[in-house]
């Protein structure tokens, strides 16, 4: 089998493409607030009014990250957590079918 291949400081560079996996996510909005910080099951949320932005703070082995409004808030599939920039999501993901 071919594959598309290049080097990089004598290192080989491969090309992958994603399996299909079936993640959950929600979209972080001010309507979706309460439902995200179930989700995440998270203790450390924050909601900032003054800035008129909400962020919650979902903690990872590497510290806290921030998600904030209109990120996803993705499930991984060690049921890990991570936020995701609402282009990079629209262009990974698509709607799963309910038998999935």
């Amino acid at each position: 089998m071919w594959m598309a291949r290049k080097e990089v400081n004598n290192m080989p560079v491969l090309k992958y493409r994603k399996l299909p996996v079936v993640i959950e996510a929600i979209q972080l909005t001010k309507e979706t607030f309460d439902e995200a910080v179930a989700f995440i099951n998270t203790s450390s949320p924050g909601c900032y009014p003054s800035k008129d932005i909400c962020v919650i703070l979902i903690p990872t082995l590497e510290g806290d990250i921030k998600a904030i409004e209109n990120d996803h808030i993705i499930k991984g599939v060690k049921g890990e957590f991570y936020p995701c920039k609402p282009d990079i999501f629209e262009q990974t993901y698509e709607l799963a079918d309910v038998n999935d």
